[in-house]
């Protein structure tokens, strides 16, 4: 197994414990990788549509799909009904 898929696997296992969503940063400090390898193991992620990205002002918080806050109480998340 190649380095990135091994990354890979420990950021999925991190972001189910942690549902709170977490930066760039803090998953290469977990994983004890670069932040560039942290974030290409992201954008992997991304690309297969495991991960969601939330942006809190210049903060990026990354979830795995089945963690992302819920969506349903758009009140409380500050999103206009559309």
């Amino acid at each position: 197994m190649a380095k990135i898929d091994q990354v890979i696997e420990q950021i999925k296992v991190i972001l189910t414990r942690d549902t709170r969503g977490l930066t760039i940063q803090e998953l290469s400090e977990k994983t004890k990788v670069s932040r560039i390898t942290a974030a290409m193991a992201l954008m992997k992620l991304d690309g297969a549509g495991l991960i969601d990205v939330r942006v809190i002002g210049n903060c990026k918080l990354h979830y795995l799909k089945s963690n992302y806050p819920p969506t349903e109480n758009k009140d409380f998340l500050g999103i206009p009904e559309m």
